[in-house]
């Protein structure tokens, strides 16, 4: 039986998906999926492969977060204090 961090290595592998998807998928709370992407990154550079955050960006102005490297949604956008941010989409390549 595999364990929810390699259910989540299998899907990011096959397809990019945000948090939300991940835990609706596996049946698990938003929170605890991003303590497990944590881990998951680290798992993956001994593995030779990266775990891709591809960048969050504002619904209102359009300001991608492409320095931001936390797994979890930022509160409010820096340039417009908007809080409308978009999921992030994870990846392994």
């Amino acid at each position: 039986m595999p364990t929810i961090r390699q259910k989540i290595i299998d899907l990011l592998e096959e397809d990019a998906h945000d948090a939300r998807d991940l835990s609706q998928t596996l049946r698990v709370p938003e929170k605890e999926i991003y303590t497990h992407l944590a881990h998951v990154a680290k798992s993956m550079n001994a593995k030779k492969k990266k775990l891709e955050i591809l960048p969050f960006s504002c619904f209102s102005c359009g300001f991608e977060f492409t320095d931001r490297r936390r797994f979890t949604r930022p509160g409010r956008c820096p340039k417009c204090r908007d809080t409308r941010v978009e999921y992030p989409l994870y990846r392994i390549r």
